[in-house]
Order: C-alpha cells, then sequence, then structure tokens
C-alpha cells in the first residue's frame, strides 16, 4: 500500500477540524451557549470521524488481505462519502442517537470476500471495525484520565468515549448485518451464511427498534458499555454532564 492511497481526504480533514472547534468552544463552560455548541459540534463532529476510522479500518485490513479494489473505491481516503447513505448512514443514526442515544452504526464497505486469502482474514476485516471504535473509547477515556482539562471538555469527550464503546458492545453481537456475524460467517454452515443473507437487511433495525421500544433491553447494553468504561477509568458523572449538554433539550 503506497503512501498515496493512504491520504486522508480534505473532507476528513474538515470533520477533524469541526471536532477540534467543538472540544474549544467545551472549554467555555462559564457560558452556557459555547458549552452546548462546543459539546455538539465535539459529539457529532467525533462520531462522524470515528465512522470513517471504522470503516477504513475494514477496508484496510481487506486491502491487506488481498481485495485490492477497495483503494479504487476510496475507501482507503477516509473520505466520509464513499461510506455513507444520506439517509440509512447519515439520517438515520443522527436521530437515534439524539432521540435515545443509541449510536447506530452507519457506514459500510463492500467487500470482495472472495479476493481475500482465507477465512481469518475474513474475520479481521469484520472485526476491524468495532476495534477501532474500541480503541476510541479507550484513547478518550484515557484522555480525559491523564490530562487535566475542565468539566465541559472532560464531559463531552466522556460521553463521546461511552458512544465508542457502546458501538463496540452493539457491533460485535453475532446479529446478521453486524460486524459479529461477518466475523464468524465464514466458519458457518452454507444454511447459516444463507439465512443470515436474509436476515442481513432488517436484524438489525430489529435489534435497535427492541432497544427503543423495551427499556430493559436497551438499559442491558448500556450496563455492559458502562462496566467496560468502567473498566478503563472513565467517571460516568462526566458521561452524565456530557450528555445532558450535547441533548441540552431535556434539560
Amino acid at each position: 500500500m503506497n503512501r498515496s492511497s493512504v491520504l486522508p481526504s480534505p473532507l476528513f480533514l474538515g470533520l477533524l477540524a469541526v471536532t477540534v472547534l467543538g472540544g474549544v468552544l467545551a472549554t467555555f463552560d462559564t457560558n452556557d451557549t459555547a458549552l452546548v455548541a462546543g459539546t455538539v459540534l465535539l459529539v457529532l463532529g467525533g462520531w462522524a470521524v470515528s465512522l470513517c476510522l471504522h470503516e477504513f479500518g475494514h477496508a484496510a485490513v481487506a486491502y491487506r488481505g488481498g481485495d485490492r479494489a477497495v483503494r479504487a473505491k476510496g475507501y482507503l481516503s477516509l473520505d466520509i462519502r464513499h461510506y455513507t447513505d444520506p439517509v440509512l448512514s447519515l439520517l438515520l443514526p443522527l436521530v437515534l442517537l439524539a432521540a435515545g442515544g443509541i449510536p447506530l452504526p452507519g457506514g459500510a464497505v463492500w467487500i470482495n470476500h472472495y479476493a481475500l486469502r482465507s477465512r481469518t482474514v475474513e474475520s479481521w476485516v469484520s472485526l476491524a471495525g468495532p476495534l477501532i471504535n474500541l480503541a476510541l473509547g479507550v484513547l478518550l477515556t484515557l484522555s480525559v484520565s491523564l490530562v487535566p482539562m475542565n468539566p465541559g471538555l472532560a464531559g463531552g469527550l466522556s460521553y463521546l468515549a461511552m458512544l465508542q464503546i457502546f458501538a463496540f458492545v452493539l457491533n460485535i453481537l453475532p446479529v446478521p448485518g453486524l460486524d459479529g456475524w461477518g466475523a464468524l460467517e465464514p466458519y458457518l454452515s452454507a444454511p447459516a451464511r444463507e439465512f443470515g443473507a436474509k436476515a442481513r437487511p432488517w436484524a438489525p433495525l430489529v435489534l435497535f427498534a427492541l432497544m427503543l421500544g423495551l427499556p430493559v433491553v436497551g438499559a442491558l447494553f448500556r450496563d455492559i458499555a458502562t462496566y467496560l468504561f468502567d473498566a478503563i477509568g472513565g467517571e460516568e458523572l462526566l458521561v452524565y454532564y456530557g450528555q445532558i449538554n450535547f441533548r441540552f433539550w431535556e434539560r
């Protein structure tokens, strides 16, 4: 893979700039307008950046594993336009994030599985995305723990970290259409793979509908994410502070 194939796109750098701007504004926690605007920009910009990194992870492992076409498709450029559908990948995830705090996986890369060298590579292609979410969650949590910062910025980063860990927990589930299923699929029988192909379009939506409609289901996954967040040294009070600033209309 040469260097030009992985140069970040200007749009990705723009999303990074929006995220940084949000972080700067969030430090003005004596000004409620700046704090709220900064937290919203930090969380939404950070989530868009993480979506790009998640999908880049899939594509980079696939490229190394034999699918050279991902480069021509633009998947290695970190350009969000190559990973998204306007409704399913942007509008719907943002609505669910705002309404229920559920980080719906939004992007997609199309991998030529026949070009991959082995079933092990296929599994790692699927695992790469959620592992990036987990790594981002750990890095954000550690940054809050180790770097002195004011509560506004710490709250926004902690909430974003929790969303990353929550996304990892959801994505790793063995549900058709999610990455956990993709990691298992190469080792499943032909009938099981056929079932997964038929269920892939609707199974994740059923899962998220259950999470929104049955509080006990959503609470279960939040508890798992919270356990992981606590285990790496996160502070739940900061997550709550970041969440109420992000979802300012619920104050």
